[in-house]
Order: C-alpha cells, then structure tokens, then sequence
C-alpha cells in the first residue's frame, strides 16, 4: 500500500501528509470509518431480521394446513378404523359404502384398503386396486417391514411421499387395528392402509400458489423430521440460511425450510442513504480538522524558509566577501540622477586613487587613457540612454606613466528610492592582454607554419595519387575516380574507358636496362596526353598499362580513332642512346552504355577487350562487346573446370594404334589426352587445348598423359601383349621447361620405347639454347624424336639434318587428297623419299580407307595411323583389339 501511495503521488507529497499536524485528522477519519462500518452493519442486521420476520409470516399458514390437512384425512380413516372394530367381519360391499363416503368428503385421500391377519381382501375404490387384493404383506418384501413395524408398534406409521405404481405421489399412512378379546384384552386384526394424494395435499396447503414470494424446502421423508431425505422444493435453499419451521405428523414430524424468492438480499435498499450520511458527517468533521493541520504545517515550513533564506543570506554575503578578495574585482555604483559615483577599495586601488577621491564620474573620466577616452565615455553613455548592458574595456594612467588594462561590465537598475542607477565591476586584465599579444604572435607564426605544412601535405597527396615517373594519376587516383562517379549525381557525358598496354616493353627492359624502360614510359605518357583531350582522365595503373577516361567517345567513330592515333604515334621508333627503340601498344576499349552503369564494370570491360586485342596478335585495338564478354566468360569457365578437371583426374590418355604397311602388324601407338568430363563426356584436345595453354597447365596435362602411358605399357607387358612404342605429344611450353630433364629422369623410360612427338609450328631456332639442348638430353634418356604434322609448319630440310629425328608424320591433310589429285600424292612421294633418304621413318596420318594404306605402301611409307585400322580407345579395348588382332578383320 505504501508502495502504491508513493507511486501515485510521489515521494515528497507522501512525506509531508505524515508531519504530527495531521495527526488529529487520521485518528478522527479512523473513528469515523470505525462508526460508518458499526452503522452499515446495524443496517445489514435489522435488514435481514425483517426479511426473516417476513418469510416467517408466509411460511406459518402453509405450516399450518399441511398439519391440518394431513391430520384431517388420518382422522377420516380412524373412523373407518373405528367401524371396523366395531364389525371386524364386514364384506366388500359394506367396507366400500364406508370408505365412499370418506373419499366423497374433501379429504386427500386416493384409497383406502384393510388387510386382516396381514392379507388384503377389502379395497376402495376396487377399480385398477384389483391385483392388491390377497397381498399377505409378510410375504411381500417391499411393505413387509413397514406392515410389521405399524403392527409391532400399535401405532401408525407415515411413508412417504412414495412413487404409486398408479401414478403421481402419496403418503401411506399405515394404521394397526386390534380388536376386543375376551372383554379384557385386544386382538391384533389387522392393517388398515390409506394413500394420500401429496400434489393435491401441496395445493391445499399453499404450497403450489402463483403468489408465493418464498422458495421453500420440505425434507423428513417417512417422517424422520430434519435427518430424513428432501422430498420437496430444491436443496439450494436449505443451504442458503433459510427459516426453519417443524410440521408435526402423527408418528413423526417433516421439517419445512424458506427463503425470498431470488434469495437473501442483503444490501439493505438505505444503504446508501447511510453511507452519504456518514460519509457528510465524516467530511464535517475532517475537512475543518485537515485544513487546520495544513495551515499549521504550512506556517511551519515558512517559518524554517525564513530560517533558512537568513542562514543562505549570510553564507552567500560571506561568499561574495571571500570571492571579491581572491578575484580582485572592484565594484562601482553611480547614481544616474545625482552623478555621484561609489567605488569600493579595490577600485580605488585599480585606478590609483587615494582616500581624497571626491566620489564623481569625472574621477573615472580623468584617470582614462587619451586613446581610449573617447570609446570608453561612448560606451558608457550608450549603456546609460538606451538601459542596454554596459560591457567595455580600457586602459587607465597610473602614477609613472604605468599603463593598467581593465574591463568593465555593469547592469542598469531602479534603486529602493526610485532611482535609476547602474551597478557593476571592474577587474585588472592587463595580464590577459600581454597573453594575448604573444598568443596572436605565436598564431601568426602557427599559420605560417601551417601553410607550409598544408604545401607539404599537398605535394604528399599529389605524390600519394601520381606516378612519380610520369607525373600521371596514378592506380589510386583511379579508383578515387571511379568512386566518384558512383555518387556524383551531375548529369555527364557516357564515359569509354581505354586500357592501354605497352607491347615488347619486357624485352627492352631487359636487354636496354631499367633506365631505357623509364624513358619508353615517359614517352608513352606524352603520346597519350599530346591525343586527348583537358577533360580526358589519363592515368599509369601498372607497370606498362595506362588507362584513358574520355567522356567524349561512344560516337562518331571517336574511339576508335583516337585508339588508332595512338598506336600509329606508339610505333614510332624512340631514339635512346643512340639505339632505336621499337615498342608497340595494345588497346581494349570499352563503352559506358548508360549512366547508371558503373565505370568499374565499364574497365573491365575494356581489360576484357585488352585481353582480346593481345589474343589478335598485339599492336591493335579491340572494342568490347558482350559476344567478346561471353567468350571470355566461357573460357575462364573452361580454365576453372580445366584445374578441377587436374584435381579430379579427369585427363585421361586414350591410344591410336599404327600399323606396318607390308604385315600390318601393330609397329606402335600414339597416346592421346582426352578430358573426362564429369557432365559434356569424354571431350578431344581441340575443346582445351588451347585454354590449357593459356593458364600454363598444358605441361601438366602433358606429363600425366606420358605417366598414364608408361603405367599402360607396362600393364600390356605384363599381359603378353607386345606395343613395340609409345608416341607421346610434347608441348612447346614443356619443351622450354628447363625441369623437363629432371622430371623424366624420375620416371622408369625403357629406352626405345617412348617416342615423344614435337609439332612441325614449333620453331627450332638455333638462338633457343634451352629447346635444342633439351632435345639433346631427352635422345640420351633413350627416347625418341618425332616430328608430328609435317607439312604444315616451319620444319625444312636443314631442321631435320640438325635434330635428326627418329620419325616424322604426314599431316593427314596432306594424305586424304592422295587419291583424287595426282599432286598431292607427289608431294607425298616427296616426302617419304626425303625421309629415306635422310634414314627416318615416315608414318603417315589420316588414312581413312583402305585404297589410303594400298598408296601409302606402294610409295613406300614406313607406318599407317588412322580410322581404317582403327579410332582412338582406351587401354582396356586397345588390349582386347591387339589380342584379338581385329584389324585384319577390316
């Protein structure tokens, strides 16, 4: 609760209602509340008192003629009681006159039977009572103890209200008869047994009325009083406090219980005309009391303000005394009206003036210093005409010609009296204007320095963004430029972008040194700034590679153009110590086609477009499209499966076997790469070879082949199964690789039977010291040279005298026409013969049919190779087509 109050009305408004003034008022509102809980529950009591009386009243009557009524019909059958006694041998017809006369009278009885010795035999009325005639009720278990109980008793016995097998609901009343015997004692005759009708019993009391305002409840079945069962109303109102009453019954009692209809009410209908009562008298009573204590508390805490403000009062009095000594702060009061002027003593001592001073403005005047006289006189009257705040600063003359810096700061105000006058202080501030000076000394010196520093910071930055050897933007400055474009929001030109590269500069930065190099880079940076334009964005980003932004292309040819300028301008030769120098340019160039595009996309575009331009043959230019993109895009797709592809172990070697023209007997094979593709198939060199080459993974496709190849012959071997040799391709990269001798000579190479075969396009200059003396030691290593493709390529007359290869193979396109054109099997007479005469072997490619073979033997070739004899296959079939010979079947 505590918690609640503090929330409601904060902490402060809670503590204050607690203060000893209000505690008067909290004893009279708890007497109060006391009196008005006592009155509410007076009311309550004599409300329900005169509810009780009332339902009393209603359930009296009904009491009243239930025992009336019940005891009227049990005298009505003791005088049938009586008559039997009087003839206990009456017949039917005599029991049923008496028993009509007391059912025709308003009574509740249905019937009424006798039953002498315990047995029924008389019954009224005998309509639908005809079975209970002969009932022996000690044999009847259902009535047998009751029936013994009336007899053993000698009194009557009330059942019910009971279920009747003839419908509706009764009360068996249940009289012993005896009879005189002997003139001294009774005779047990027997049962008479008369049913009431309860329903009918109910409605004669009261019990059914409409206008009953009481719910009431009747228990005591069989007439046990409050221990027997309910057997009228609802038990709901047993247990709602009712009003009891006991109805006395011949042999028993029932118990009757009543309450209001819709239950007790018991908010009585004053109880609010109460509370307003005692809630007015509470607040006659508080109110006065309550606004007295508050007065009380209230005087109270004015009398500890007025304490308190005297306390600060002082304390601030003695502050302001300590504070004005330690600042040394003079204060001043004139008097506007009177001009008297009032200075305390530190002002006397701030301007030099003794005790003599005659306390006028004119002693402030006279002690101004001649150049600030008349600045401070207008500043001072400026405060005192328009009221503004009064702020000045000034130099005073003290004795010595001593120079006293002081500022001034007053607040105009209306005295006590009336009068208007201004209050305020001075203080010494010559120190503050002696720092001042040397600060603005020591800023001008700092800006000084500070401009030199932003000079060096300038050249840092331009040498930060330039290439220090041409003066271009250099990489960064770049990418600050492509940046920009991203969030520059002017409207501009589309921009093309030229990525320029210098061709052969390796070469003379080889041969030339590094300061020929130099001057090639200067040279090329002249060129490309002599053919753009001022708004042209030229920049070096790497070694030889410049890039060229010009927001004047993308039409009319422009692009193009200027590339062409470009690489007429670079091929002139550059004269460098008396040398000539010769370099070329190489120029991707690509366009912005929107300005939403990105120049970042926009440069790689152009690098795509370089790439393409150096695939050409170099010394020109290309323009990117996205056909260009797609293709490239392609063939990195193929490099990266290319190098998964080495990963996985996809490259795989197939073997075409070749065959003597005369026995055709297999004389060899030729091992071929093939790429196992793990989703486009087995695929054949012209798919990779070239984007092999290009990523330097040729050499290693290369030597798994030779691997693969080696593993296979031996397995044939083993088999007995003879391959005279194996012919193995050779790269020209592989053939420069000055490793390539070391690796072979890990490998187990029988001698004689590994040929390696070298393409005729190779060239065997004598100036490649590396190609020739690798040859050299792969022939000592026991392997052979082939040259494969002759014909086509650079091979001549004195290259096979200088390698002297083993081998050399016809190009199939030089064997297929052989038997159409007269020509071309002279050409290849030609060449077999050279190869006799030179003592090396010709084998011949592409022989497709057999009237191939017939020609190729008659001119005398030494080796068949192709689709007649055989495709290419992998070493498991070759195996099964060499030991089943199937060749010869073709």
């Amino acid at each position: 609760m505590a918690t609640k109050l503090l929330n409601l009305f904060g902490k402060s408004a809670v503590v204050g209602l607690l203060k000893p003034n209000y505690l008067p008022t909290y004893v009279a509102l708890v007497v109060v509340i006391v009196a008005g809980l006592f009155a509410e529950e007076q009311n309550r009591a004599v409300h329900m008192a005169d509810i009780r009386a009332a339902v009393l009243d209603q359930l009296n009557p009904i009491r009243s003629k239930l025992e009336s009524n019940i005891n009227g019909d049990i005298q009505l059958v003791r005088g049938v009681i009586a008559t039997i006694i009087t003839e206990p041998g009456m017949d039917q017809a005599r029991f049923s006159l008496l028993a009509r006369n007391i059912l025709n009278e308003r009574s509740r009885l249905r019937s009424i039977a006798a039953a002498p010795d315990l047995v029924v035999s008389l019954v009224y009325p005998m309509k639908g009572n005809e079975r209970a005639v002969g009932l022996d009720y000690r044999r009847n278990e259902n009535q047998r103890v009751a029936a013994l109980r009336a007899r053993d008793l000698g009194q009557m016995v009330l059942a019910g209200p009971l279920s009747l097998v003839q419908g509706g609901e009764g009360l068996i009343g249940r009289f012993p008869v005896s009879i005189p015997f002997g003139g001294q004692s009774n005779r047990f005759w027997g049962i008479v047994s008369a049913v009431i009708d309860v329903q009918q019993l109910y409605h004669d009391s009261g019990l059914l009325s409409d206008h009953l305002g009481i719910d009431i409840a009747i228990s005591g079945r069989d007439g046990l009083g409050e221990d027997g069962a309910l057997f009228f109303g609802d038990s709901a109102v047993k247990s709602a406090n009712p009003v009891q009453l006991s109805v006395f019954l011949p042999g028993g009692s029932w118990q009757i219980s009543a309450i209001p209809k819709g239950g007790w009410v018991e908010t009585p209908p004053n109880a609010w005309i109460i509370r307003s009562l005692v809630f007015l008298g509470g607040l006659f009573i508080l109110v006065p009391m309550f606004v007295t204590g508050r007065l009380m508390e209230e005087r109270r805490h004015n009398i500890q303000v007025l304490r308190g403000n005297k306390d600060q009062l002082q304390e601030l009095s003695h502050r302001l005394k300590i504070a004005l000594d330690a600042s040394e702060i003079g204060i001043w009061e004139l008097d506007i009206g009177s001009g008297k002027l009032l200075w305390d003593e530190r002002m006397k001592e701030l301007y030099g003036i003794g005790a003599d001073n005659r306390e006028i403005y004119e002693d402030w005047r006279d002690a101004l210093h001649p150049d600030d006289l008349q600045r401070a006189e207008e500043e001072f009257q400026k405060a005192v005409v328009d009221g503004e705040n009064y702020v000045s600063q000034f130099r005073v003359r003290l004795a010595g010609n001593r120079i006293r810096h002081v500022r001034a700061v007053g607040l105009r105000y209306i005295g006590a009296g009336g009068q208007e006058k201004i209050v305020g202080v001075n203080w010494d501030v010559t120190t503050d204007v002696e720092k001042n000076e040397r600060l603005e000394a020591a800023k001008k010196q700092a800006e000084a320095h500070s401009a030199e520093l932003e000079a060096a910071r300038h050249r840092m930055e331009f040498n930060a963004l330039h290439d220090p050897l041409t003066a271009l933007p250099n990489r960064r400055y770049l990418d600050e430029v492509l940046a920009k474009s991203l969030s520059d929001s002017a409207p501009q030109g589309l921009a093309s972008i030229f990525h320029i590269d210098l061709d052969r500069f390796k070469e003379i930065n080889d041969t030339l040194g590094h300061a020929a190099g130099d001057e090639i880079l200067r040279h090329a940076a002249r060129i490309l700034l002599a053919h753009t334009g001022k708004d042209d964005f030229v920049g070096r980003i790497g070694g030889d590679e410049f890039v060229i932004i010009s927001r004047n292309g993308g039409f009319d040819g422009h692009d193009a153009m200027l590339a062409q300028r470009i690489i007429d301008a670079m091929s002139v030769p550059v004269a460098y110590k008396e040398q000539e120098c010769r370099i070329g340019v190489s120029i991707g160039i690509a366009h912005q086609t929107r300005h939403a595009e990105e120049l970042t996309q926009v440069l790689v575009n152009a690098d795509i477009a370089l790439y393409e331009a150096k695939r050409r043959g170099r010394n020109r230019h290309e323009i990117f499209t996205h056909s260009l993109k797609a293709a490239v895009f392609k063939t990195k797709q193929t490099a990266d499966e290319i190098l998964r592809g080495l990963e996985q172990n996809e490259f795989i070697a197939h073997f075409q076997p070749q065959f003597c023209p005369s026995t055709l007997e297999m004389i060899g094979v030729e091992a071929l790469a093939r790429w196992d593709h793990p989703t486009k198939g087995l695929l054949a060199p012209y798919a990779f070879l070239k984007t092999a080459e290009d990523i330097n993974v040729l050499a290693e496709i290369d030597q798994r082949i030779l691997e693969q190849a080696l593993f296979q012959s031996r397995r044939w071997e083993a088999s007995g199964i003879d391959i005279p040799k194996v012919s193995v391709n050779l790269s020209y990269h592989r053939l420069h690789d000055e490793k390539l001798i070391e690796r072979l000579g890990q490998l187990i190479i029988p001698p004689g039977k590994v040929s390696f075969e070298l393409l005729e396009s190779i060239s065997f200059d004598e100036s490649d010291m590396t190609v020739l003396s690798n040859i050299e030691q792969i022939k000592a290593l026991g392997i052979d040279i082939e040259i494969d493709d002759f014909g086509t390529g650079y091979a001549s007359i004195i290259s096979l005298l200088k390698l002297t290869p083993r081998r050399l193979k016809i190009d199939r396109q030089l064997v297929i026409p052989i038997l159409t054109s007269a020509k071309q099997r002279q050409l290849v007479a030609s060449i077999i013969d050279i190869g006799i005469s030179l003592g090396i072997e010709v084998i011949a490619e592409g022989v497709e049919t057999m009237e191939h073979a017939r020609i190729l033997k008659d001119l005398g070739c030494h080796g068949l190779q192709g689709y007649a004899f055989a495709r290419p296959m992998s070493a498991n079939d070759l195996a099964n087509f060499a030991r089943e010979r199937r060749w010869l079947a073709a």
